[in-house]
């Protein structure tokens, strides 16, 4: 199918989607409807079904998708079967864990190495290298990287962007709690765990005065 321009929106939903086909057990029914999709995920079936159009032409009408046709879809229009290579700012306990975390493979994500003013050593115990921050640039220059994750303190996270972004950096994965301005042509994709917390917590409360 021929890739679309999607809305951000209906971006961050198709994952949901992936997750949920690939956590099928064995043995499920071969075809799954818009409709099935949206009553497990407790969406509405209308954008459901909008956001499949969007990224796979295989539905049928009253059988509905091909279920391993329609991961294939989605993770294809998702890039999963394309490698992009990152590089990694900030070696503390955060950067360190997602240096090592292996599922990122699943998705096409490959952290080269990490960096960092004072790295903690030269590799992980999975062997991923992390060099001093002055070796950024030759190392970009070499590797051609254009996604860089920043996990460093908030106080220093639009100065480690600004030098992604000056070594070639078109994508930015922030981890850091902290507003980075970028040029219109940078896509910054925040990961803020403070608001995270908040949303839960608030549901908490919620269920308590119930």
């Amino acid at each position: 199918m021929e890739r679309k321009e999607i809305s951000k929106s209906v971006l961050k939903r198709l994952p949901g989607y992936l997750a949920y086909l690939q956590s099928l057990p064995d043995g499920t029914a071969t075809y799954i409807s818009a409709t099935a999709l949206a009553n497990a995920l407790g969406m509405g079936e209308v954008q459901v079904r909008k956001d499949l159009a969007q990224v796979s032409d295989g539905g049928r009408p009253k059988i509905g998708y091909l279920r391993e046709r329609l991961i294939e879809d989605i993770s294809q229009f998702l890039g999963y079967d394309n490698t992009t290579d990152a590089i990694l700012v900030g070696a503390g306990k955060l950067g360190q864990a997602l240096l090592g975390y292996s599922g990122f493979e699943a998705y096409g994500l490959n952290i080269l190495a990490a960096f960092d003013v004072f790295p903690p050593s030269d590799k992980t115990d999975d062997g991923k290298a992390i060099y001093n921050i002055s070796e950024l640039e030759n190392f970009c220059k070499s590797h051609n990287v254009l996604m860089g994750i920043i996990t460093v303190p908030a106080p220093f996270a639009q100065q480690v962007c600004d030098r992604l972004i000056e070594n070639g950096i078109k994508a930015v994965w922030n981890f850091a709690p902290a507003h980075l301005d970028v040029p219109d042509n940078i896509l910054v994709q925040n990961e803020n765990m403070a608001t995270s917390l908040a949303v839960l917590s608030m549901h908490l409360q919620a269920q308590i005065k119930k």
